[in-house]
């Protein structure tokens, strides 16, 4: 494991302010994060999982503390440059896959390279590739009411790893599927993280799926109470 980590995070807490008062969602969390480690995160319902992980992600903003991503404050990025960074560094998925229905498979997974500037002959080769990669080559033509939650969780890995990110955020990527299925997103994840080098933070309450990954991170109340190898 390098000594230098890619993400550190120091002191970052962070509260809202609701019409009953102000919660406190996380508190002086402070971690490392190393490249290549897949990391599950666990906790309660309301403990600052998710919250964490858009952190993380830089799609939220801290209160209080820091988040460093390779000796670097994330969040010293401000407008364009850190829309660049979550466009080309992080890859995120989610429990309810979050396509836009109104697009194929094809068209939802060529949508991060469009942003990011690259030339639609391209992205439709590398879109094809990448959903022959996650095995829906037959379903590249179908919209996600034509695909099942397998499929469509398929189709949501792909398009977050289509800028080959060097970090994956996934938030319960499992938790809506069943058993069988989840075990194949698993195998999915596992098999893009030996191929791609990725580092992988994965919010789940799935605790066999936790222990399957190399260190778990223990959430309650906002505050990091566990974090151990597995």
């Amino acid at each position: 494991m390098n000594e230098q980590a890619l993400i550190e995070v120091s002191g970052l807490g962070k509260k809202f302010t609701t019409p009953g008062g102000i919660i406190e969602v996380l508190r002086e969390v402070n971690l490392k994060i190393y490249a290549g480690e897949r990391i599950a995160v666990v906790g309660t319902s309301g403990a600052g999982k998710t919250t964490l992980m858009h952190i993380l992600g830089g799609l939220d903003h801290p209160t209080t503390g820091e988040v460093l991503f390779e000796g670097s404050s994330l969040f010293a990025l401000r407008g364009a440059d850190l829309d660049n960074f979550r466009n080309r560094t992080v890859g995120f998925v989610f429990q309810f896959h979050q396509l836009l229905p109104e697009f194929t498979a094809l068209e939802n997974v060529m949508m991060p390279l469009l942003i990011g500037g690259v030339a639609r002959t391209t992205a439709v080769q590398e879109a094809t590739e990448i959903l022959a990669e996650v095995g829906l080559e037959q379903r590249l033509n179908h919209k996600p009411g034509a695909l099942s939650g397998g499929e469509q969780q398929r189709v949501a890995i792909a398009r977050a790893l289509i800028r080959e990110p060097r970090l994956l955020l996934a938030d319960e990527p499992t938790g809506n599927l069943d058993s069988r299925i989840s075990a194949e997103i698993m195998q999915l994840l596992n098999r893009m993280h030996q191929a791609r080098g990725l580092t992988m933070v994965i919010v789940t309450h799935n605790i066999s799926l936790a222990s399957s990954l190399d260190r778990t991170l223990h959430i309650e109340d906002g505050a990091l109470i566990g974090d151990k190898l597995n």
